[in-house]
């Protein structure tokens, strides 16, 4: 997909990896299938900051510094609430318990204990087996991080096994378990309701058959509603079949036809189908639309639409949006629909498509799955 076919908003969210949550250019270059120098570009154009602002710039971040020590240390005090009167020793396990969520000299600091004492109880000859726990606890929350907090010990379990890691999954899930480590999956929803006579707008020529044999067979979309502070954006995908990549994505503050249209256009840019493609939707107003229709036949796509008021017929888009909002939105509060969009650029383009595993995919993610296919 050449640079400028990417929107402005994708280059900014692209350079945000960079610049914002520290990912090396190489890695973000890999995940979004951008060349480096495209990146780099982008993040000059996008990241260069004023002269004036500067000393703003300097004096924000040491504001964020200081935030983020006295919210450690009051997430600290909340969790060491029973150790103050307990004995050096206590103290120093619930340090060494918590080195993986806390800094080591911020504990010592707000229990009253000196770093060289910890380091010297630290010294104290453990079991083989103690160590081995211990070990393989650091490997479990290195990933569970790495996930976004959303694996379970099954699927920590098939990250070890990757790593070269020989433990049963009953034993991963009780140090899992003894170190808190859970998925995290946010509120639950209420279940909808459908009713209304049954119509057919377009044939459902795909008939739930939801396992193809190569990209670019068939496609699903569908649009999904998230809140913000500042109103409601609409997102809408399209995700490939094949492997169940999300292969184009758009976020906006109204739920039109363009938003799905930009989502399509997207797939169409990156994938370059060399054949007619089924693109399968619900009945939604904005796929009934005859700039939708006209888009298609423009493109040679073929139009395949669920029967009303039927989500099974479109279960993988509704998956894919079950996920997202269970493993990332329902976690967070977003003050704005910029801020969430770069969260769902972050979840789609940094760990779902290259990095989430897929059971269907055989613990593959959907990257991967299709690499792998093609050699």
């Amino acid at each position: 997909m050449r640079s400028g076919n990417f929107t402005e908003d994708f280059k900014r969210d692209a350079v945000a990896q960079i610049t914002e949550r520290g990912y090396p250019v190489a890695e973000v270059s890999q995940r979004l299938g951008v060349s480096p120098h495209s990146l780099y570009a982008w993040k000059k154009k996008f990241s260069k900051p004023s002269g004036g602002d500067e000393d703003q710039a300097a004096e924000i971040r040491r504001l964020k510094k200081e935030l983020a020590r006295v919210t450690e240390e009051r997430d600290i005090l909340k969790k060491a609430n029973r150790v103050f009167r307990q004995g050096c020793k206590v103290r120093y396990a619930f340090v060494a318990e918590h080195r993986h969520q806390f800094t080591v000299r911020a504990m010592c600091r707000c229990l009253r204990i000196r770093p060289s004492g910890f380091y010297a109880w630290l010294k104290n000859p453990l079991s083989k087996r103690a160590r081995e726990d211990a070990r393989q606890t650091e490997l479990l929350s290195k990933a569970w991080k790495e996930s976004g907090r959303v694996y379970g010990y099954r699927k920590l379990h098939d990250d070890l096994l990757d790593q070269g890691e020989t433990s049963c999954a009953n034993r991963i899930a009780r140090l899992a378990r003894m170190a808190g480590i859970k998925a995290q999956i946010g509120y639950k929803r209420r279940p909808g309701s459908y009713g209304g006579k049954p119509s057919v707008v377009v044939d459902n020529t795909l008939a739930r058959q939801f396992d193809v044999d190569a990209p670019d067979r068939a496609w699903v979309t569908d649009i999904t509603y998230i809140r913000t502070e500042e109103g409601f954006a609409y997102l809408a995908v399209v995700i490939d079949l094949f492997s169940r990549r999300v292969i184009g994505w758009s976020l906006q503050s109204r739920q039109t036809t363009d938003v799905v249209l930009q989502a399509l256009l997207m797939a169409v840019w990156r994938r370059r189908p060399k054949s007619s493609v089924l693109v399968h939707s619900d009945q939604g107003s904005q796929f009934t639309s005859m700039d939708w229709a006209a888009f298609l036949k423009h493109h040679k796509l073929e139009h395949s639409m669920s029967r009303r008021g039927n989500c099974h017929d479109n279960a993988v888009a509704e998956s894919f949006f079950n996920l997202l909002k269970r493993e990332r939105i329902r976690r967070r509060t977003y003050r704005t629909r910029d801020e969430a969009r770069q969260d769902v650029f972050d979840y789609i383009e940094m760990f779902y498509n290259p990095r989430r595993k897929h059971v269907r995919n055989g613990m593959l993610s959907p990257v991967e799955f299709e690499r792998q296919q093609e050699m």
